[in-house]
């Protein structure tokens, strides 16, 4: 983000200054937009088409009520949704998610996923494939931020990794994956709400840009000479690139879903952008703004979808303010995808922390479960219209394929090129350290 407005310090209507310090406001001495693209200095890879979007189910739902509900189960289990049949023989998923059963060819439901080690609410396995537990020193960076260190960005117009998810009450649930040991030029940038407004000049001309320029290279020097840790080092090369941003109107207009015909934006549907309790919001616009942004060249797209930590009203808080929503946005994607040929190099997993007790509390609700939960996979050229994974008649045990939050991970970073079982990272106390304890892919879907 650039505030340059041509009146002073303010900043463009509706636009805190703590979103500019956010979001990398160079006319403010900010870190997080050059310092994004620092990965462009570091890394040869420009040409692949690869990316990867992943959407965050906050709060965890509950897997026998979406992909595996249990009919042979008591009452008490079962709950009160029924299955019905997809488009692939002997797959079947709930009656309310119609949109995705007519597509589940191009989809792999997970079964089977753990690795959860608490059943405490937070994204961080979901996009680092770790636990919290024994960290190395700076913390594990995330899917995003990895890709963005050992690949940059496709050019220099478009970040390599955006975060879509805006903040939460419950700050796990507004994280698009922190950077951790990478530091902040990995960070995720996040255009939410209007700041993206400010990506472009408004109205400044090019030589007053060319002005403050100057300005910048000068004030950068003086901060590098104080900053022992290094942070700004390169940074004249960065902010040249972050001009570029700027100037360009390449991520601006990918962010700019009236673009769109009418009836694509129909068939997405627009949700609900207010947040919902201390999760995230119901916004179906963001699956396609990100669809927009891997086809301008982002690399690693990250979004957060409503709150799903039922514990009371299970059934009817699904049935009513997410199920219908969260099917017709993912389904909107996935067909998308495939429509625009996009669908080998684009890979979608939309997931939770954890899963929900297999038996129905007192409050019509289910609880924590972190010992087997479930997710979605599409496109990334796999082999898709199969079920991977499977739990005991109840819901409550893998029965078969344990499927890692690792592996799912390792299968993802492959698809963009880097292979866990040779990459390694430098943490800040020098060390390497691999990205994932598990290296292993999901074989099934090759």
């Amino acid at each position: 983000m650039l505030s340059i407005t041509g009146h002073g310090d303010k900043l463009c209507d509706g636009v805190t200054r703590r979103d500019a310090l956010r979001l990398g406001a160079l006319s403010v001495g900010g870190l997080t937009l050059p310092n994004l693209l620092r990965a462009e200095a570091e890394s040869g890879i420009r040409g692949s088409k690869k990316a990867v979007i992943m959407i965050y189910m906050c709060g965890a739902p509950g897997h026998q009520d979406m992909y595996d509900l249990k009919m042979d189960a008591p009452s008490e289990i079962r709950g009160e949704f029924r299955p019905i049949p997809t488009n692939v023989p002997g797959i079947e998923i709930c009656e309310h998610m119609p949109q995705l059963a007519t597509i589940m060819d191009k989809c792999v439901p997970l079964r089977s996923v753990y690795g959860s080690p608490n059943g405490a609410h937070d994204s961080f396995i979901c996009y680092t494939g770790h636990t919290t537990r024994n960290q190395p020193a700076g913390g594990w960076p995330s899917f995003g931020s990895v890709t963005s260190k050992v690949l940059g960005p496709k050019n220099p117009s478009v970040p390599a990794f955006v975060g879509l998810s805006p903040d939460a009450r419950h700050p796990p649930y507004g994280s698009p994956g922190l950077p951790g040991f990478l530091g902040v030029g990995h960070a995720a940038f996040r255009p939410s709400g209007p700041s993206r407004q400010d990506m472009t000049l408004q109205g400044i001309t090019q030589d007053r840009l060319g002005d403050r320029k100057r300005l910048l290279a000068s004030f950068d020097n003086l901060r590098r000479d104080v900053d022992a840790s290094g942070t700004l080092d390169g940074m004249d090369a960065i902010t040249e690139q972050a001009f570029d941003i700027l100037t360009s109107s390449k991520l601006a207009d990918a962010l700019d879903i009236s673009q769109e015909p009418a009836e694509v934006r129909e068939r997405y549907g627009k949700g609900d952008p207010k947040n919902y309790g201390d999760g995230a919001p119901r916004n179906q616009e963001h699956f396609l703004m990100a669809r927009r942004l891997v086809e301008a060249g982002c690399r690693v797209v990250t979004l957060n979808f409503g709150r799903w930590d039922f514990h009371s009203n299970n059934f009817s808080g699904m049935k009513k303010t997410h199920l219908p929503q969260f099917d017709q946005a993912l389904a909107a994607l996935i067909e998308d995808l495939h429509i625009r040929g996009l669908a080998d190099n684009v890979a979608v997993v939309a997931w939770g922390e954890f899963g929900r007790t297999p038996r129905i509390n007192k409050d019509a609700g289910r609880d924590h479960w972190p010992a087997v939960g479930g997710g979605l996979l599409a496109g990334g050229g796999f082999r898709t219209g199969q079920v991977i994974g499977a739990t005991d008649r109840l819901g409550g045990e893998i029965a078969d394929r344990p499927v890692h939050f690792a592996e799912v991970l390792a299968t993802l970073y492959r698809h963009l090129g880097i292979n866990p079982e040779a990459v390694t990272l430098p943490d800040l106390s020098g060390r390497p350290q691999y990205l994932l304890e598990k290296t292993e892919s999901l074989p099934e879907l090759v």
